[in-house]
């Protein structure tokens, strides 16, 4: 189907935090290996055990990023937490740039690198035991932007040539400007991904690979049917999908298709996109 509408970083420290109309905690969690993981939780409004999204940066993101997200999760009722990846974060990404000569050759560099989506992996089973340790979750949802989106994917089961194998350990899953065929990827690589799927890109979100955004719906088309959702906003760029630049009705248009989404599948079904301006969806 196609519509055409009309209209992004035990042992544990808390930090409760100002500046924002909804509460904040951040907490500093324990890995299996060991190492510490930095989260910005968004508890919900209510005291009932709530949704769970787990939100997974870009490269060079940490737990700070994606507040228009994770608020707009928690303003829907969810449990939200923005995850910090170290081994993949700021200081993670000068020190490539520096080895690599480049912006471009050391992000490649790290968005390759299978240790730093190891840590990931770590990462999100460290945020799902402390959530867990408070309430079990009646949904689980992972969300990510970028490198988040490639971690999105490993996580629900694309092949790779890394060597990295996800859990599936979400009921459904959100990929914001995910890759297509790469060095990590190879083609038909999400064709084995069964749980339901939302993929949304911009028109100008280059692909590092192409140049061009459409690249970035490819993993839409290799995965089979059965609630797998693609959205392309108009005039979106890379970074507007963290929240940076001009953002406002990328921002926007991400909250209206995710919360359709997810809304529909907690109500035991897939449901059907928001028919908004400025968006073109399909669906299977």
């Amino acid at each position: 189907m196609r519509l055409r509408g009309g209209i992004l970083l035990g042992a544990m420290s808390l930090t409760l935090l100002a500046g924002s109309c909804f509460a904040q905690q951040l907490v500093h969690v324990t890995r299996e290996d060991g190492a510490q993981t930095p989260l910005r939780v968004y508890p919900p409004s209510n005291d009932r055990c709530a949704p769970l999204a787990l939100i997974s940066p870009g490269a060079g993101g940490n737990e700070n990023g994606y507040q228009y997200l994770a608020e707009g999760m928690q303003g829907n009722g969810w449990r939200a937490i923005v995850m910090g990846h170290k081994e993949s974060g700021g200081a993670a990404l000068r020190s490539d740039m520096q080895e690599a000569g480049g912006v471009k050759s050391g992000l490649r560099r790290l968005v390759d690198d299978p240790k730093a989506y190891e840590a990931r992996l770590m990462d999100i089973a460290a945020a799902l035991k402390w959530a867990g340790e408070s309430c079990k979750a009646p949904y689980l949802a992972l969300i990510g932007h970028s490198m988040g989106a490639r971690t999105v994917m490993v996580e629900a089961g694309a092949k790779n040539k890394l060597g990295v194998k996800g859990h599936d350990r979400f009921d459904s899953y959100v990929a914001l400007s995910p890759d297509g065929p790469d060095a990590m990827f190879p083609e038909d690589a999400w064709s084995g991904i069964t749980k339901p799927v939302l993929i949304l890109t911009g028109t100008r979100d280059k692909s590092m690979q192409t140049g061009d955004y459409k690249s970035r719906t490819i993993p839409y088309d290799s995965m089979p049917a059965g609630c797998k959702w693609l959205g392309v906003i108009d005039g979106a760029t890379h970074i507007n999908f963290a929240g940076v630049g001009f953002a406002g009705s990328t921002e926007k248009l991400t909250l209206l298709e995710i919360k359709a989404f997810l809304d529909g599948l907690r109500g035991g079904k897939c449901g059907s996109p928001v028919q908004a301006e400025g968006i073109t969806l399909k669906t299977k």
